[in-house]
């Protein structure tokens, strides 16, 4: 592999890790020309479905834009780059699972929705007012009720059983 500094044809692998969900192997490498450190990460290669959009058009599935799109609903927003990368990864597996050759981009809105309540609610509460491009203050509001009273449903405890003792 040619290193991204200065271009020379010899790298050495000084490390090599699993990453946290065991999708892909993290290589640190070294340049034997500028003696620079990088890390490159080495994934499976697989056929994910094409995604039809709203329109008909049909393209070719990218974890870039998947990123993109996770990266500006999360902007400012304290969420570390890991869990991030773990979301991505849980929806790209569900890609995969559906085992379909095309998969309306609607579904993987609604994934991406379901990850993002799960990372930050402020950031779903973003991607969704302009996923579902929200028209009126009235559809915010509708929202936030679902999410306050998700949030209710959660802080309930649990009644345990009696024990029964003599």
């Amino acid at each position: 592999m040619k290193c991204p500094f200065c271009q020379h044809p010899d790298t050495q692998v000084v490390e090599t890790r699993e990453v946290e969900d065991a999708t892909a192997l993290r290589r640190r490498r070294r340049c034997a020309g500028c003696d620079k450190r990088f890390t490159t990460y080495e994934r499976a290669e697989v056929s994910f479905p094409a995604v039809v959009k709203k329109d008909g058009r049909r393209v070719d599935y990218s974890r870039d834009k998947l990123a993109a799109s996770l990266a500006l609903a999360l902007r400012k927003r304290p969420v570390p780059a890991e869990e991030v990368d773990a979301a991505i990864g849980r929806i790209e597996q569900r890609l995969l699972q559906t085992g379909v050759r095309e998969l309306e981009s609607a579904r993987i809105g609604e994934w991406v929705m379901d990850e993002l309540k799960g990372l930050d609610e402020v950031s779903y509460v973003r991607f969704a007012s302009v996923y579902r491009s929200f028209k009126d203050p009235a559809q915010f509001v509708h929202i936030l009720e679902e999410m306050a009273r998700g949030a209710q449903v959660r802080a309930t405890p649990r009644r345990s059983p009696r024990s029964t003792r003599k």
